[in-house]
């Protein structure tokens, strides 16, 4: 799949322990899936919440299409994740303990030309965790660069 089918939010994994995913469709406008076929998304400071039983995901920054008309949508707003009732109940459960967040970890384009955005279920790292990841990181890269 090529970069432009699928937007990665790489400092998700960083900050996070994810232990659960899901895969939710989203509701969008048009210009907005034109964007995304685009590659003209961004994860700062996105996450998703609960609100009234429905799962939203916020902060999401979907850039303005290029070529759109003045009905353009707005870059940065809330938008609904579908998902079953049981996903949703099972989230709310694990919501409910303590270090627990939704995060959205990466939205692609499916088979069926629908756009999706994969979630996931995660606990945040402590500082000293974030500095391990880096050391583990860098020791693979050093390995590969000596051996390749």
């Amino acid at each position: 799949m090529d970069m432009a089918k699928e937007m990665n939010n790489r400092q998700a994994y960083f900050n996070y322990y994810i232990e659960d995913k899901y895969v939710a469709g989203i509701v969008l406008l048009g210009t907005e899936v034109k964007s995304i076929r685009d590659g003209k998304v961004s994860f700062n400071d996105a996450f998703c919440l609960f609100d009234d039983g429905e799962l939203w995901v916020r902060g999401l920054y979907i850039a303005e299409y290029a070529r759109g008309t003045s009905n353009n949508h707005i870059a940065v707003h809330d938008r609904k994740l579908l998902l079953t009732k049981r996903e949703l109940k099972k989230m709310g459960v694990k919501m409910k303990e303590k270090g627990f967040t939704i995060v959205p970890l990466r939205v692609f384009l499916n088979e069926k030309n629908l756009v999706k955005v994969e979630i996931g279920l995660g606990r945040g790292k402590k500082l000293h965790d974030k500095r391990d990841t880096i050391k583990q990181r860098d020791a693979d890269r050093d390995l590969k660069r000596y051996i390749g």
